[in-house]
């Protein structure tokens, strides 16, 4: 499980409490790993208590006040360890596309709506992205820097995929209902889908 992992590699980059922690997986982190905050919190205890991490001392301690934690030494030679490790890629499990699968055999009602509404999602993902790149990415010298934009970078070029396919899927099951209802003529006339087509949806995570 790698959440530990994100959670050292984040106090790492600079202590935190546990709120500020879920912020700013809640900002960036959590683009590529998500969390909710009670698993970020339980985490946490998980991770002070095998000696990973450290609440730091507060110099005027008050009642309520949030801790902030820090790694130790041992938890830096964890994620060292990790880091350096193999991880597997994983296989793709994504329900729009076994729905689309499904509507092979059960019929395409609803589904270009619901295709509509995934390209909508995933170019405002990809703008939002973009947005990041250029406002916190500019010549990107520092070499933390340069390794946190692929990972911007990896993010850009998945909304991108799901973009162009979206687009392409959309096109298609168009083509198909058109053809359906007034022959292939009327399929002939379907045009590509363009930036300004569809509803938008509701804001959500850019899951497919």
């Amino acid at each position: 499980m790698s959440l530990p992992h994100a959670i050292l590699t984040a106090l790492l980059e600079k202590p935190s409490s546990g709120l500020a922690l879920t912020r700013r997986f809640d900002r960036s982190i959590g683009y590529f790993w998500s969390a909710t905050h009670q698993q970020i919190y339980r985490e946490l205890g998980k991770l002070e208590q095998a000696g990973f991490i450290r609440a730091l001392p507060s110099a005027q301690p008050s009642r309520g006040q949030k801790k902030e934690f820090e790694v130790l030494p041992a938890g830096r030679t964890e994620l060292t360890r990790w880091a350096g490790g193999e991880q597997d890629p994983k296989p793709i499990r994504d329900a729009l596309l076994l729905r689309l699968r499904a509507s092979a055999v059960v019929g395409r009602a609803g589904l270009d709506e619901e295709l509509r509404r995934h390209l909508t999602l995933h170019r405002r993902q990809l703008a939002e992205y973009q947005e990041i790149e250029e406002r916190d990415f500019g010549a990107a010298a520092d070499p933390e820097d340069r390794l946190r934009r692929l990972v911007l970078r990896a993010g850009i070029g998945l909304e991108t995929f799901w973009v162009e396919w979206l687009e392409e899927a959309l096109a298609e099951v168009t083509g198909l209902d058109a053809a359906a209802e007034g022959g292939p003529d009327a399929a002939a006339e379907s045009g590509p889908v363009g930036p300004g087509d569809g509803p938008v949806g509701p804001g959500g995570s850019p899951a497919g």
